[in-house]
């Protein structure tokens, strides 16, 4: 079965409100195998919903739709479908009687209009709101099949997960799931990762394998079809392992997670803390790590030393050390991670120094970037960047890539 969901509201269009319907339905949708190709969002006007329908029966067995189902004029979603399908709108008592109850338990006096949201189209399935007033309604009408949902996602998604759902399901013939997984990566671009796995994506059929775009990353979302959801997992695991087998020392986690998240779940594992020394990050780097929850056990503390004299009076860099290789240097970078290590007494010191832009500083272009590392148990080290952005794009990917350089030093 292929799906197309038709979000009906002007508030959508005019940017009031997100539409987070859509998202949620195509994840319940995927779940239970069915295909959703596309999502259209139309304002409040029957003659452009009517031109949605259209279109959507041109590519979808079934149409979903959301929003419009009030009791204002501007709701009409279920009069213009009534009118496409050549059929009647009906009185739904039971949907009668929860509207009556419902103004009769807020000692409200329920204007006439109010009875509009009992109406449901003439033999379909009605689908019970819990947490509202307007009712949904499933009607299999050959050869399309047509949902119509409320619109505020406190009274969809229940009526959806309880009776929408198993509406769906009565109606196909095979209940194969789709099972999904998304892999991240860091420090290798999109265009070299697609050049590792080329082979795959060229041959792939069942899982799937999709590079998306990611927030400075490399992501892929692998996709497998399967009655059984274990046996679905089993083939995503196999493909998983063909594709990290190549590009594996990019990969840091799994779908929702970010690299300091996932820095931070090793610093936890092997009980280390941790200090921090930013010139060019502006305390960037410290703000993600507190933004997380639990982050106290690691981080003990930083420096933002943003001037040259503050690197000498907070972090004890030796003037030296600046007059001769400067503040955009290894040297720096390195005195840096090692005093502030020193001063607060951490496992692990890290520094940010560099240039972020949009000016060169000390005769180094914009987006020079050296980050150093410091372990208690052994030498430290700086590795040097070259950022390519807008200053705040540089002081973001310096720290997604301090985290990327701590988590290679520690599975070593």
């Amino acid at each position: 079965m292929n799906a197309e969901i038709i979000a009906v509201g002007t508030e959508l269009l005019l940017g009031q409100i997100v539409n987070t319907n859509a998202k949620f339905l195509s994840e319940q949708l995927a779940e239970i195998g069915v295909n959703v190709y596309y999502h259209t969002v139309v304002g409040d006007n029957p003659v452009r919903l009517e031109k949605a329908i259209l279109h959507a029966e041109e590519r979808a067995d079934l149409i979903i739709f959301t929003g419009g189902l009030g009791p204002t004029k501007d709701d009409l979603t279920k009069e213009t479908i009534a009118k496409h399908i050549g059929t009647s709108l009906v009185l739904d008592e039971d949907a009668m009687q929860t509207i009556l109850a419902y103004f009769q338990k807020t000692g409200r006096t329920m204007t006439e209009n109010n009875k509009k949201q009992a109406l449901v189209l003439d033999g379909a399935r009605v689908l019970p709101n819990e947490h509202g007033m307007a009712p949904g309604m499933f009607l299999h009408n050959k050869p399309y099949s047509y949902m119509l949902l409320p619109g505020p996602p406190h009274e969809m998604q229940p009526m959806f997960r309880k009776y929408g759902r198993l509406a769906i399901l009565d109606q196909l013939e095979s209940r194969e799931r789709i099972e999904s997984r998304v892999l991240r990566y860091f420090g290798i671009g999109e265009s070299q990762l697609e050049v590792e796995i080329e082979d795959i994506l060229d041959t792939q059929t069942n899982p799937t394998v999709a590079p998306l775009a990611g927030d400075n990353e490399v992501t892929l979302r692998i996709t497998a079809r399967h009655q059984s959801e274990s046996e679905a997992h089993k083939m995503i695991d196999a493909m998983e392992k063909k594709v990290n087998d190549r590009v594996g020392q990019y990969f840091y986690g799994y779908d929702q997670t970010s690299i300091m998240k996932e820095l931070l779940k090793v610093l936890e594992e092997k009980k280390l803390t941790i200090a921090c020394a930013e010139s060019l990050t502006g305390g960037l780097f410290q703000s993600e790590m507190t933004s997380i929850v639990g982050v106290s056990t690691m981080l003990i503390g930083g420096v933002v030393c943003y001037s040259n004299n503050a690197k000498i009076k907070l972090c004890n860099v030796k003037k030296e050390t600046l007059d001769h290789f400067g503040a955009v240097s290894e040297e720096c970078a390195i005195e840096l991670a090692e005093n502030v290590r020193n001063m607060l007494g951490t496992n692990i010191g890290i520094s940010f120094t560099g240039v972020a832009g949009p000016d060169s500083l000390e005769g180094h272009p914009a987006g020079t970037v050296w980050i150093g590392i410091s372990f208690d148990n052994k030498p430290a080290k700086a590795y040097l960047l070259n950022l390519a952005g807008s200053r705040n794009g540089n002081q973001k990917r310096s720290v997604m890539y301090g985290c990327h350089y701590l988590l290679q030093e520690l599975k070593k």
